[in-house]
């Protein structure tokens, strides 16, 4: 096919355009966002991606004028806003669901619009912030309560009150950064995503993102417990790295590994031929 011919096909320039999307928003991500953010961001989008790339030929690719320039309008507004940021935005969290809507109404229209539905969901739930989950249900009490449980069983003469975790040589405060939320957000968003990549029971359904929603809190829990040990029995330098640097995304890498190979051992391996997605 010569370039003419490919500049003439709509779906060519729709490729072109999320490609740089992409780009854009990874890019800003990996400047501003935090290091958890980046790695989910990398994760959703590629899944993302995939799915597309997996049913691309049966998309229909017709739209309408009212749909196209509210696609344009739509892809305008995040450039520019892309354009202006210097610091981190809740905007780098909308933006990949933005960009997907406004690529979604240029390809297919606003009657179009459902058949992106499970690509849709994946950005849109990159879009729920830690903070507005908090303002319903602050889980960092509990995030607490069950550090100070770990660090009870282990044997170490620990306090716990509210979101504060003490022991005879220091303390933590639990804020909404550690509540926990951030590690079972990455997770339930792992399981949904496996959920529609690969057949499912409607059982497995149920039970897969409970059990990853409850993976996340407990490594969570994990994480809290050592950094309430290393404030009061280690270094700085040791907290700093397990809390802001790279030992904070093992964690993170723990959880999905784990999650991972759950997956892998009691639902792919033993998937038969005959399996449906219910």
């Amino acid at each position: 096919m010569s370039f003419v011919q490919v500049t003439q096909e709509p779906k060519y320039w729709l490729l072109g355009i999320a490609a740089g999307l992409m780009i854009i928003n990874l890019t800003l991500i990996s400047r501003y966002a935090p290091a958890d953010f980046v790695g989910t961001s990398l994760l959703f989008l590629g899944g993302a991606a995939f799915l597309i790339w997996e049913r691309y030929k049966s998309f229909e690719l017709q739209s309408s004028l009212p749909s196209t320039i509210l696609g344009i309008g739509i892809i305008s507004l995040v450039l520019m806003k892309s354009a202006t940021l210097n610091t981190y935005d809740i905007f780098l969290r909308l933006s990949p669901f933005m960009s997907g809507l406004g690529l979604a109404l240029l390809a297919s229209g606003i009657k179009g619009i459902k058949q992106y539905w499970q690509e849709l969901f994946i950005l849109g739930f990159m879009s729920i912030s830690t903070g507005f989950l908090l303002k319903i249900f602050n889980i960092s009490p509990l995030t607490a309560k069950f550090a100070a449980m770990i660090l009870w069983y282990l044997g170490f003469p620990v306090t716990h009150k509210g979101i504060y975790v003490s022991l005879p040589t220091g303390s933590i405060e639990v804020y909404s950064g550690c509540s926990g939320y951030s590690a079972i957000l990455q997770l339930l968003g792992l399981s949904i995503l496996f959920l529609f990549m690969f057949p499912t029971t409607v059982k497995q359904k149920i039970y897969i993102p409970f059990l990853a929603g409850i993976l996340g809190f407990i490594i969570n829990g994990i994480r809290v417990a050592l950094m309430g040990f290393l404030v009061a029995y280690s270094d700085k330098d040791s907290f700093e790295y397990w809390h802001f640097g790279e030992g904070s995304l093992i964690f993170s890498m723990i959880g999905v590994l784990l999650l991972g190979v759950f997956c892998w051992v009691f639902i792919l391996r033993h998937e038969s031929p005959n399996t449906t997605q219910k």
